[in-house]
């Protein structure tokens, strides 16, 4: 037994390998269950609305950017520009493990979301949410400002993303259903660019590290197919939950989860390549 949580869960973390059909569902699994109880400890304590949403955002862009911020020192991008970027260096605390790396990573920003929930819950000051998430992020974001080389190749993935952003608001015309299509674009446009475009700009090799998405890509040939299946699957998506009969809070949370799902991989992929990470 030990063998097999090394080999399938461990192993791949170490090694940098990405994932594989045995850790992809058992994240899954837990991932849906996790889904489930979040709802049930919100419902009736936190009211699942479009000030929640951009807040919960808030912490999305924190974790996939502390995700890069590791990424950087691991490929030995990230250097003591400053005295505050050597203290990263050697306090160790950024460096690639378990609690920095999927599905550590996760782990650790949601019990900061929570941390933070509780608090301001008791304070009365939900209001407050969005801020502490943004005062985790923009640190982090500031760290990565010196070594983002190939910022300019963000622009193509955000036109890429804005796109089905922009089409899907004129037909939703709702900000939730549009945020879905928003992040899996990203998603989508991001593992595009910088695997079948960017690799070859930048002579930097990046591959995909998530088993369906892989498959994917390998059979068309390209990821321009994924990116379309991303599109597609989250006007799919936005569309049913738009035509569910549910609560509005209910349909915002489901809509939530998706945004991460999309955003959360979409933001790291993109300053990854920035930073050429």
């Amino acid at each position: 037994m030990g063998n097999f949580i090394y080999d399938y869960y461990i192993q791949p973390i170490l090694d940098h390998t990405g994932y594989n059909i045995v850790n992809t569902l058992t994240y899954a699994a837990i991932a849906l269950a996790a889904v489930y109880g979040i709802r049930k400890a919100l419902e009736g304590r936190v009211r699942i609305d479009s000030r929640f949403i951009a807040a919960v955002l808030a912490f999305v862009l924190f974790g996939s950017t502390i995700r890069v911020v590791t990424d950087s020192i691991d490929t030995g991008v990230f250097e003591g520009a400053t005295p505050l970027h050597q203290f990263v260096l050697d306090s160790h605390l950024w460096d690639y493990g378990f609690l920095t790396v999927t599905p550590g990573i996760y782990i650790a920003t949601a019990a900061l979301l929570f941390a933070s929930l509780i608090i301001l819950y008791a304070l009365k000051r939900m209001d407050l949410l969005i801020y502490v998430g943004l005062a985790l992020w923009v640190p982090h974001l500031l760290l990565l400002l010196p070594f983002m080389e190939y910022a300019v190749y963000a622009l193509p993935i955000l036109a890429l993303a804005a796109i089905p952003a922009y089409l899907a608001w004129r037909h939703f015309k709702d900000m939730a259903l549009t945020g879905i299509v928003a992040g899996q674009a990203l998603d989508g446009a991001a593992t595009f660019f910088v695997i079948d475009v960017f690799s070859k700009i930048s002579g930097i090799q990046y591959f995909e590290q998530h088993v369906i998405s892989s498959a994917i890509g390998q059979l068309g040939g390209s990821f321009f197919l994924f990116y379309l299946l991303k599109v597609g699957i989250a006007f799919g998506a936005a569309y049913l939950l738009r035509k569910e009969k549910m609560g509005d809070e209910d349909r915002n949370y489901l809509a939530l989860v998706l945004m991460i799902m999309g955003f959360a991989p979409g933001i790291r992929d993109l300053l990854r390549m920035m930073v050429g990470g």
